[in-house]
């Protein structure tokens, strides 16, 4: 959808405005409590920050902003697998993109209304050429947004064909911190992880917040707890909670990338909301799955 037929469609929403990045569409939001930014590819989020705090959203300044082309940071949808394609044919002799489709289709912005303070979007993706190529169908993707002093995610899977459906989910999440050296996470100190760092081995539950020194990435699989990060340069703690999700993944690279400049990784954290691994989901036909995370952001 072209941004002048945005325009007129949602006019009536006055804290609403579109323009392109690159060639690619985005939605910002502002209101009187918070802000923040959508691209239509992969109905992603790239920024929120509510009044009178620091951006909460990390985003990397090396992100390629082109079309079918992952953007790094922000919150990008993994579906219909997370991580790396376990299938290696999946399409011409080869395995799928990492984290699936999702993420690098044009979404269709459906609905942008005020809800009390807030603001609330949703955002809709069905069956595309590429995801009919890869075996995928019979879908129906819904990402609504409920922006204001907190943000809620949520994402919704409908099957729509005659057989059950299996599939992986994430909400990607990327968090501004000061310095990851000084940066905790709590809510997963009973919980044991696979240890990608590590061939995926099993470690115990650790005890303790975790900290960052070195490489993380940590798939904590069976649990529904309530994150938080605490950034001990501002003193400030962002706390993820969330809802039928039965896997967290903590990850920092601990190095540059080719989409992340030298110190950024200093600059982040990502505490993802999922369902992976053995969490993954199954639908009847017909049958449909909400998964959704809240954002709020306080002083320490």
């Amino acid at each position: 959808m072209d941004i002048h037929t945005l325009q007129q469609q949602f006019a009536a929403s006055r804290f609403l405005s579109f323009d392109q990045n690159n060639g690619l569409t985005r939605a910002h939001i502002k209101t009187e409590h918070a802000s923040a930014t959508i691209y239509l590819q992969g109905a992603h989020l790239t920024a929120w920050q509510p009044a009178k705090q620091q951006p909460v959203i990390f985003l990397s300044r090396k992100s390629e902003f082109a079309p079918g082309k992952p953007i790094r940071g922000g919150v990008p949808v993994a579906f219909p697998w997370f991580a790396t394609d376990t299938r290696r044919d999946r399409i011409d002799g080869h395995p799928g993109p990492t984290h699936g489709f999702a993420r690098i289709q044009d979404w269709a912005l459906t609905s942008a209304s005020p809800s009390g303070q807030d603001a609330v979007l949703t955002f809709e993706l069905g069956p595309t050429e590429l995801s009919r190529s890869m075996g995928f169908d019979h879908f129906r993707l819904g990402l609504t947004f409920t922006i204001g002093r907190e943000i809620t995610m949520a994402l919704t899977v409908k099957n729509e064909g005659e057989k059950p459906l299996m599939f992986e989910e994430a909400l990607h999440s990327y968090f501004c911190v000061t310095d990851i050296h000084e940066v905790s996470v709590s809510g997963l100190e009973l919980t044991s992880y696979l240890d990608k760092t590590d061939e995926f081995k099993v470690k115990p539950a650790s005890q303790a917040p975790i900290r960052f020194t070195g490489m993380v990435d940590r798939v904590y699989e069976n649990t529904r707890a309530t994150c938080t990060i605490y950034d001990g340069t501002v003193k400030r703690r962002v706390t993820v909670r969330k809802s039928n999700s039965d896997t967290t993944i903590v990850w920092n690279p601990w190095k540059e990338m080719p989409d992340l400049g030298p110190w950024e990784w200093h600059e982040m954290v990502a505490v993802e909301t999922a369902n992976a691994g053995k969490n993954a989901v199954t639908l009847a036909p017909g049958a449909s799955h909400t998964m959704s995370a809240t954002v709020s952001v306080e002083k320490a």
